[in-house]
C-alpha cells in the first residue's frame, strides 16, 4: 500500500487568506465607523502607530472605553496590531485595508471637520510623540529621561519655571487683569516691586485676597477689563490669563492694556509689554452656557489685529504646547509691546 506524504499546513496563500477572512457587508462596515470617537481613533492612527494609552492620552477618554473602540475596529479588519514588549501598537495601513473600507474610510475622511476635537486631537498626538524618548536604547536617551524623573522626585516640577520669573526687572509694577484667586499674582508677587491685581468679581477678589494676604506688595482693585480702574501710563506690564474670553468687548479690553502701560526706556527691560493667554478658537459651544464664555477662542490672526489696533507697535502670538493630558481647548500667549521710543 502506497503511503501518502505528510501533509503540512504551512503558510496560507493568499486566497486560502481572503477565504479566511469573515466577508464583511457595507452595513457591517458602517456600523463600525457609526461612532465619531472611532473616526477619531482611525484618523490619528492614520498618522501614527500608537499604544493604547497613547490614544486615550489623545482622545482624552479612559483606557478601558478606548480598549472597547479599539476591539470594534480591529474585529472589523480597519486596524493592524502589533506587540512591543508589553505594549500593543495599533496603525491605519491605508493600503492594507480592502478596497471597500478603503474607498469608505477616503470618503469619511475628506469630510471630517477641520477644527473643533480633531485639531485637539492634532495638538495632543505631537505633544505625545515629544514625549517619546528618541532613542530608548541610547545611553541619553536613557539619562535624559531618568535625569527629568530624578529632578521631579527630588525638587517638584514648578521650580524652573518659577526661578525663570525672576528674569522680570524687580523694579516694575505688574498688573493682572482679570485675577480671579491670584494664582499669577501669587507668581508674580515675590519678583516684581508691586502687582496690581484687578477683577470684576467680588467673590473673586476676595479669594486672592486671602491666597496673597503675606504678600504686602499687592494691591486690589474691582473693575472691568474694559474700563480698567488704573491711571494711564501706571504699569510696565500686564497680564490677562484665560480672561479675555470672558470679555464682552476684547478689543476695548485690549486698548485699555494699552492706555495703562508705559515704557521708560529702549532695550529688553524696557516695559510696556502686555500678555495675552488665552484659547485658540474651538467649537465647544456649551461653553457659552456651561462657563459664561462670551467668545469660543480667539484665532491668532484675530489677536494679531486687536493688538495692532490698539496701538501696540510689535505683537507676537504663538500657540502654546498642548499637554496630553489636559482636557480643554488648545491655548495661544501674545506678546505685545509699546514701541519704546
Amino acid at each position: 500500500m502506497k503511503r501518502r506524504a505528510p501533509t503540512h499546513p504551512g503558510p496560507l496563500s493568499k486566497p486560502a487568506q481572503q477565504r479566511a477572512a469573515p466577508v464583511r457587508s457595507v452595513t457591517d462596515r458602517l456600523a463600525d465607523v457609526a461612532e465619531f470617537i472611532r473616526l477619531r481613533v482611525l484618523r490619528i492612527l492614520e498618522h501614527e502607530e500608537l499604544s493604547v494609552g497613547e490614544i486615550a492620552q489623545i482622545v482624552q477618554l479612559p483606557q478601558s472605553t478606548v480598549s472597547r473602540h479599539l476591539k470594534i475596529l480591529a474585529d472589523g479588519q480597519w486596524l493592524a496590531r502589533r506587540t512591543a514588549g508589553t505594549a500593543t501598537l495599533y496603525r491605519l495601513v491605508l493600503d492594507d485595508l480592502s478596497s471597500e473600507a478603503r474607498v469608505l474610510w477616503l470618503a469619511i475622511r475628506d469630510q471630517l471637520p477641520a477644527g473643533g476635537d480633531l485639531a485637539e486631537d492634532s495638538r495632543r498626538l505631537t505633544a505625545v510623540l515629544a514625549q517619546r524618548d528618541a532613542d530608548p536604547q541610547s545611553f541619553f536617551g536613557r539619562v535624559v529621561g531618568e535625569w527629568d524623573r530624578i529632578r521631579a522626585d527630588w525638587f517638584g516640577d514648578r521650580f524652573t519655571p518659577t526661578a525663570l520669573l525672576s528674569l522680570i526687572p524687580a523694579d516694575w509694577t505688574i498688573a493682572d487683569l482679570g485675577c480671579g484667586t491670584g494664582n499669577a499674582a501669587e507668581l508674580l508677587a515675590p519678583v516684581a516691586r508691586k502687582v496690581i491685581a484687578v477683577d470684576q468679581s467680588e467673590p473673586m477678589l476676595a479669594a486672592a485676597k486671602k491666597r496673597l494676604a503675606g504678600h504686602t506688595n499687592v494691591t486690589f482693585h474691582q473693575g472691568s477689563l474694559e474700563r480698567l480702574p488704573l491711571p494711564d501710563a501706571s504699569v510696565d506690564a500686564c497680564v490677562s490669563i484665560l480672561v479675555l474670553h470672558h470679555v464682552p468687548e476684547p478689543a476695548a479690553a485690549i486698548k485699555e492694556m494699552h492706555r495703562i502701560l508705559r515704557s521708560t526706556a529702549s532695550g529688553p527691560a524696557s516695559g510696556g509689554v502686555a500678555l495675552i493667554v488665552d484659547m485658540l478658537d474651538h467649537d465647544r459651544a456649551e461653553y457659552r452656557q456651561t462657563m459664561a464664555h462670551k467668545h469660543l477662542g480667539f484665532p491668532a490672526r484675530s489677536i494679531q489685529k486687536l493688538c495692532k489696533d490698539a496701538g501696540f507697535a510689535s505683537v507676537s502670538v504663538r500657540p502654546l504646547p498642548s499637554e496630553p493630558d489636559a482636557k480643554g481647548p488648545g491655548l495661544f500667549v501674545a506678546t505685545a509691546r509699546l514701541d519704546p521710543n
